[in-house]
Parts: C-alpha cells; structure tokens; sequence
C-alpha cells in the first residue's frame, strides 16, 4: 500500500459514523478539478507520507472510539494490496467505507464477494458520453458501468455522487445521468470550489460555463433516485 495521509477524525466522510480518512496515493484519472492533486501521480506528493505499520498502531490504540475508516485517494483500488490492507482494518472490528472512481469492477467483485466494503461511494464524473473529456484518461466506459451495478447489487449502503463543475456539467447532462442510474438508493450532487488548489489550473482557467442550478437539478432528478442530497 502506498498511503498519502490520514485524517484521524472526521464526522462527515463516513455518514453516521465517528471515522477516520486514510488517503492512497496514485490515480489513474486526471480530473482538472481534482482538489488532491499531491496525491495523483502516487510519486510526488506535499502531505506527509504515512507507513502503513504507523496507521495500523493508531488504528490500534482508537478501538471503542472511531467506529469505521474512510478509504479515498488518490483511487483505492489500483492499490494491488487493497484487499489485504481492508481485511486487517475489518479484523480490527472497524466499519469500511470505501471511495472510487469505479474503474476497477474486477477489484470491487473481490471486495464484495468477501464482504469487506460496508459503504461504497462511487464518483460519477460525466455522462458516459462525456466521461473522457472530464477525466482526462483513456477507458472503458463499459467498466464503469459494471462498477455502477456491482454496487448497486452488493447488499452494502452506498452512494453515487458528482462534483458539478461550471463548464463541464450542464443541467441537461444530469437528465442522462438519471436514467443511467435510475433507481440508485442515493445520489449527491457536490458543488465545485475553486480553492486555488486543482491538479490544472490552466484548464480550469479556460473553462466557461454558467454554474449549473444544483437545487433545480436535484428537484428534477428525485424521480430517478431514493434520494437527492446536496453537499
């Protein structure tokens, strides 16, 4: 595992729960928004990199007082040991909650099947149409849809969720995104913040576009889904 940084506590990643966020390093999109820039290339980064053996030891000494872990990245599931590293925080008795883009539908089958995730939060970046254009990466957009529906039928709580991004996402693009994920239990539409910190600046300079009506798009999309949520 090639870990980028923790957050001990957090009481918003993991819904419901008293948590602490462990952050992978590498990724295999390149999302211009990305506001983890230092942890995409998984070789370079400005936070301070935490061994794995120092995360289990605060792991160890926080029982009866987090009650899950956060897993994001940077992608999780290009981790080649991310099985084995989830399977040590699940013996520890913690809840697992685990952020992707979903371009590993072969690596959330394992999980699964072995009952290791206890929340998916699964990033929808676009359209499939679209998703190249936003990502910045080469891939199958037919994975991605594998992903969307092994999560769909796990058996563990989930969400899927979009950073709505002026300039990228128009309010047409979520009708197609409805019908995609018609049914979903949840979905969250998360309002973009130019904090000055993305992984291109420069793009995002270039970006025009009116910023997108999230409360208009979320009353339009609650026939699609359980439930709608803004962040």
């Amino acid at each position: 595992m090639t870990l980028g940084g923790l957050q001990k506590l957090t009481l918003i990643d993991y819904p419901g729960h008293i948590a602490a966020t462990v952050f992978t390093a590498g990724c295999n999109f390149r999302c211009p928004f990305c506001h983890n820039p230092e942890l995409v290339s998984g070789i370079k980064y400005d936070v301070s990199s935490v061994l794995v053996d120092d995360f289990f030891k605060f792991l160890n000494g926080r029982e009866g007082k987090l009650e899950g872990v956060c897993i994001t990245g940077g992608e999780p599931t290009i981790q080649p040991d991310i099985a084995d590293f989830i399977r040590k925080i699940k013996n520890l008795g913690f809840k697992v909650k685990l952020d992707t883009n979903g371009t590993r539908p072969d690596v959330l089958r394992t999980l699964f099947s072995e009952k290791l995730v206890d929340f998916a939060a699964m990033d929808i970046k676009n359209t499939p149409e679209k998703y190249e254009k936003t990502t910045n990466a080469s891939l199958d957009i037919e994975r991605i849809k594998l992903s969307v529906n092994l999560i769909q039928n796990s058996g563990a709580d989930y969400e899927f969720r979009t950073t709505v991004v002026p300039g990228l996402h128009e309010e047409t693009d979520f009708k197609e995104i409805g019908r995609w994920l018609k049914g979903a239990k949840k979905y969250v539409l998360q309002e973009f913040e130019d904090k000055g910190k993305v992984l291109n600046p420069g793009m995002m300079r270039k970006l025009k576009g009116e910023k997108p009506d999230l409360e208009k798009i979320a009353k339009k999309l609650e026939k699609y889904f359980e439930k709608v949520e803004i962040r």
